[in-house]
């Protein structure tokens, strides 16, 4: 697989590389001072259960046991004169274990071993030499695409990138920092990506080994902006700590995989691992990364054919008649919503309170979200039907793409209208994996992008099946923004997408970052639909830190984590949360159309509060 075929897969997917190998071979009960690449020849089976396994756990790539399989390294056993032999074993040995799965063999590639070498002619030849033998052996016996990992040494990397780009195969060059995101010779990884990304060989660029997944995010955050080149993350399980005169990693499974999270959400497109993983790793990792990935790139395919089955369209209703809240959009007055999460079981009498309090504060609407961060709670349309009946205000119920397929969704859209529920906000919503229930399948038929279109049809008389529906429905149909989004590029291109399909409005993500805000504000200020923007008023600095690392699509500024770090108590922490929740509602007032505040842990009061319809002594005494 060349270059450009490589890059194209992984526009399509994000791709799940496996696990450590030493460790496991360790771990199998061989010694640390055997050659583990000769394992090839003397004991192919073991290397083959190993890959099998990574196999089993849904591993994308498996990478060949060929890590110190160069000239220099193996010289140390005396099997230079089998440098050949083993490389091409290993191929031999991952095909054998890959069967007929759509799964691709990496020629794992790693340092020469060398150590204080002067980089001279005669240096620069040697190295080329062994690291070209090495490459062209795993290229001849069949690998797909090469990787170079752990180099910490960056002018020796650039010796194997050049070595390796004759194979013609697509070449990942990662590179190894300690946890100040410096190599081993003091160089910062700022100028380590500037020298990798300058090879036009490279196809991604990599970090692997040495930190644990917290020090390999924060090493990811820094590079993401310095390459357009897909990134590859293989962190170690975490540092290793010596029990029992053993090295053990000590990271679980579940916490590499809520890393893996973070790791896509940042923006790195082939995630694995490095010492200290297993398969057991590597198959929490492939869960997480393969639910969000689906609900990430899912495209709808459904298109309405209204020419093959009526050419008529009926009028679509007017903003100004769809609800009170789309009036008020149309109108250009400021708005204000506030968003309860549903009850976990049947009682609704809590959540119709709440409602009918924000009512009489003069708030326009209550958020109902439907199954936020995949949890299961009483539907959010019978949630919005009973605040309806029951409140003197609107609901915006909230449409995910996760759990129906498009008949389902259909059907409660058309529902939802006929219950006299007409504003929609509509999201792909979060994978399965990420909730209580992770072994539960996501269905993503559609995504926001395709159900906005969808919606739009149905407010113009024609269902999925391009069929008459008459009269209409007459939905304000929104849709989900987020301004702080890792691919910001592909972030406005599917806003702009949402708003050809039919978006009427948006509702951000909680916004933290206002400058970021402004910048996407500027960047769309063309599409021409009014923005309203998501406020979440911390309650702690411990809820501070947890919507930070916890919540995809959020980004908290550090100053802001460091200022709630100074509530001592209770209700200092949710006095300065407001604050902070205010200041953010007085800088951007002029630029979005309203507000939509989050009542953390159902506390409705803390948002109106943040709206200025309560003082802040009513809600933290």
């Amino acid at each position: 697989m060349n270059k450009q075929e490589f890059v194209k897969l992984l526009k399509k997917k994000t791709l799940v590389a496996d696990g450590a190998m030493g460790t496991m071979l360790y771990g199998r009960g061989v010694f640390v001072n055997q050659c583990f690449e000769e394992l090839n020849l003397s004991n192919a089976k073991l290397v083959g259960q190993i890959h099998a396994a990574y196999v089993e756990a849904g591993a994308d790539i498996i990478e060949t046991n060929t890590f110190g399989a160069n000239q220099f390294k193996l010289s140390r056993y005396g099997l230079t004169n089998k440098v050949e032999q083993i490389n091409q074993a290993a191929v031999k040995i991952v095909k054998a274990a890959i069967g007929d799965n759509d799964i691709l063999t990496a020629g794992s590639v790693g340092p020469s071993g060398l150590e204080n070498f002067i980089l001279n002619k005669e240096a620069i030849k040697e190295l080329s030499e062994a690291f070209g033998q090495q490459c062209q052996m795993l290229a001849k016996a069949g690998a797909d695409i090469l990787f170079l990992e752990t180099f910490a040494n960056i002018d020796e990397l650039l010796i194997a990138i050049d070595a390796a780009a004759s194979t013609g195969l697509a070449v990942t060059a990662s590179i190894t920092v300690n946890e100040r995101n410096e190599s081993l010779y003091g160089q910062p990884i700022e100028k380590l990506i500037e020298q990798i990304n300058a090879k036009e060989s490279v196809a991604a660029i990599g970090l692997n080994c040495s930190v644990g997944p917290s020090g390999m995010l924060d090493s990811l955050e820094k590079i993401t902006g310095l390459t357009d080149k897909p990134i590859c993350v293989q962190p170690n399980a975490g540092m290793p700590r010596q029990i029992e005169n053993r090295m053990l990693y000590m990271c679980t499974p579940e916490y590499m995989a809520e890393y893996a999270k973070k790791f896509f959400e940042k923006g790195a497109r082939i995630i694995g691992g490095c010492c200290g993983t297993t398969p057991q790793h590597i198959k929490q990792i492939a869960q997480s990364v393969r639910s969000m990935d689906k609900a990430y790139r899912k495209s709808a395919v459904i298109s309405v054919s209204v020419e093959q089955k009526t050419q008529h369209r009926i009028q679509e209703k007017p903003l100004t008649q769809k609800s009170r809240f789309a009036a008020k959009l149309a109108a250009g007055e400021k708005v204000t919503t506030i968003e309860v999460t549903p009850p976990r079981g049947i009682d609704t009498s809590d959540i119709i309170e709440k409602a009918r309090l924000c009512g009489k504060m003069g708030v326009d609407a209550i958020n109902i979200p439907d199954g936020p961060r995949a949890s299961s709670r009483l539907s959010p349309m019978i949630t919005s039907i009973k605040i309806q009946q029951n409140a003197d205000i609107e609901s915006i119920l909230h449409v995910c793409c996760r759990d129906r397929n498009l008949i389902g969704i259909q059907s409660d859209i058309l529902g939802a209208d006929a219950a006299g529920i007409h504003n929609l906000l509509l999201v792909t919503g979060d994978p399965p994996k990420m909730g209580d229930y992770p072994q539960a399948t996501g269905v993503f038929d559609l995504d926001s992008v395709a159900l906005t279109g969808v919606v739009k049809h149905l407010n113009c008389g024609i269902d999925i099946g391009a069929n008459t529906i008459d009269p209409p429905t007459g939905i304000l149909i929104g849709v989900g923004a987020n301004p702080v989004a890792a691919d910001i590029d592909r972030e406005i291109e599917r806003f702009k997408a949402k708003v050809k399909a039919g978006a009427e409005y948006a509702i951000t993500q909680p916004v933290f970052d206002t400058d970021m805000l402004f910048e996407f504000m500027e960047k769309t200020q063309d599409f021409k639909i009014p923005i309203i923007a998501g406020i979440w008023p911390f309650t702690s600095f411990k809820n501070a830190e947890f919507m930070a690392n916890e919540v995809p699509g959020v980004v908290v500024p550090e100053k802001l984590l460091t200022r709630m770090a100074q509530a001592k108590t209770k209700e200092q922490g949710r006095a300065i949360g407001i604050e902070i929740a205010r200041e953010m509602i007085e800088q951007i007032e002029s630029t979005v159309a309203g507000f939509a505040v989050s009542a953390p842990f159902g506390n409705v009061k803390i948002a109106l509060a943040v709206l200025g319809k309560l003082d802040i002594n009513e809600v933290t005494t």
